[in-house]
């Protein structure tokens, strides 16, 4: 009897062993199992412009890094975050956006043009358990032969939505649906093809409901057309990733943009907002936003805001697929979507939700709709 004890005992210990030995012993096989780890050394997992890219706007330059786990602020700084070229290294300041893990560098000037840059991250840049990287990340890119242009000015008194504009909601099939106390003020709501309106009431809206009659069908065809028009400023293709707007990251909450035309790649169609962005410039100023895939905001924290007397009625998101905005958030400008919008419970919109194919999905949603110019 007292053998057999002494048998299990001794199984019971060697299993325990061999445990320790497969998750501790080996500290690459650790790390590889769980990259979380305190232990574990940040990465950097994305970076804009994307490495080796060529005609990179001069102006209005965007330089970030996402990270694989949180990072400790205080260490991306112009000495672990670094921008140089032949002529030497480049004057700047680094933010971080503790909510998507992404650190940004802001050039203090326009780069100069046709110039080969390198960004760096060093090992002195470290995870809230103070591990540094454990190499040192570089990435290039090489700036345009001119500076980009700015968008295309606002006529006064013209809106480059035409008839579109006078509506805050406009979807195409199968229906615009509402549920829940949606309150649209400003516009009107309308559908073309299809003439499924669903849930007004209980939504009210000040304007007038327009389900597949003539003036929600002339409304579909100048979205079609201001769809296109967004989607060629600066030279793109429809939001397909080209062009000589500036490249925004994956995620561009915590960023402060002026009046410009920003794209994602096709290596990165789709964008998010988590956290604050702010778009700050004059009442004259123009925003378009080139969204190859889709456009989500994060659930309960994101927010859009207009800042120096900058107008939502100048914001123009023309998004690829489709676009959603998340439950209790606030957003602001011109949704031009090539498939549906979705709307949250409780999100705000102050702007347009217009669908070129799909659907207008609304949740308890206040819609503010702009004036048209």
């Amino acid at each position: 009897m007292q053998m057999n004890k002494l048998n299990k005992f001794l199984i019971v210990a060697l299993v325990i062993f061999a445990g320790l030995e497969l998750g501790c012993g080996d500290p690459d096989a650790n790390l590889a199992l769980n990259p979380g780890s305190p232990t574990t050394p940040p990465t950097v997992t994305a970076v804009t412009p994307p490495n080796a890219t060529n005609g990179v706007c001069p102006n209005g330059t965007i330089i970030s890094a996402t990270f694989s786990k949180p990072m400790n602020a205080a260490t991306l700084t112009t000495s672990t975050f670094t921008l140089t070229s032949a002529g030497g290294a480049v004057a700047g300041a680094v933010t971080y956006v503790a909510a998507t893990q992404i650190a940004t560098f802001t050039p203090a000037a326009n780069l100069a043009l046709n110039t080969l840059y390198t960004a760096t991250i060093t090992t002195g840049a470290m995870d809230t358990f103070g591990n540094g990287l454990a190499a040192n990340f570089a990435w290039t890119f090489t700036t345009a032969a001119a500076l980009c242009p700015p968008p295309p000015a606002i006529i006064p008194g013209v809106s480059p939505l035409a008839t579109a504009c006078n509506f805050g909601i406009l979807g195409a099939t199968p229906s615009v649906t509402s549920t829940g106390a949606t309150i649209i003020t400003g516009g009107d709501v309308g559908i073309f093809p299809a003439a499924s309106i669903v849930g007004f009431p209980p939504a009210t809206l000040t304007g007038v409901k327009h389900a597949g009659d003539a003036v929600a069908q002339q409304a579909q065809l100048d979205l079609t057309t201001a769809y296109n028009n967004m989607g060629t400023a600066n030279g793109g293709t429809f939001g397909l990733g080209t062009g000589t707007g500036a490249i925004v990251p994956a995620d561009i909450g915590g960023q402060t943009l002026a009046p410009g035309v920003y794209r994602t790649t096709s290596a990165q169609p789709s964008l998010g907002i988590t956290g604050n962005l702010t778009l700050a410039g004059p009442a004259s100023g123009v925003w378009i936003f080139q969204i190859g895939s889709t456009l989500i905001t994060a659930t309960g924290n994101s927010q859009v805001i207009m800042a120096g007397g900058g107008l939502s009625k100048n914001v123009f998101w023309q998004v690829g697929s489709s676009a959603t905005l998340g439950t209790n958030t606030i957003f602001a400008g011109n949704i031009l979507a090539q498939a549906s919008i979705t709307a949250n419970t409780g999100a705000t919109l102050n702007g347009r939700a217009l669908a070129r194919t799909g659907a207008v999905t609304l949740a308890a949603n206040p819609v503010n709709v702009p004036t048209c110019p």
